[in-house]
């Protein structure tokens, strides 16, 4: 059976407080994801103009699967993060 929790990737710049915002909020509700600081390594930047139409380094930007949410507010995180804190709550 494969892991109801899909692969998270936060994009952004850790200097950034939106971006702050989002990893507190992840880490509060103790969700896996992979930061990836567009500044710091090339490599994210790479992949998150990858993931823009217009090329740009449009963050903060979270990957959810195959979800992309840009600047999501917290309502539409919960609905896209929900399979994993349904995860969390099971293994409580």
């Amino acid at each position: 059976m494969g892991d109801p929790c899909p692969h998270i990737c936060l994009y952004g710049a850790a200097r950034y407080h939106k971006t702050q915002y989002y990893m507190e909020f992840m880490d509060g509700q103790s969700v896996p994801y992979v930061f990836g600081d567009v500044e710091a390594h090339k490599e994210y930047a790479q992949g998150l103009r990858a993931l823009c139409d217009n090329g740009k380094l449009n963050f903060p930007t979270l990957l959810v699967g195959e979800k992309r949410l840009r600047n999501p507010s917290e309502k539409e995180m919960l609905k896209w993060i929900a399979p994993c804190l349904a995860k969390r709550n099971m293994a409580l």
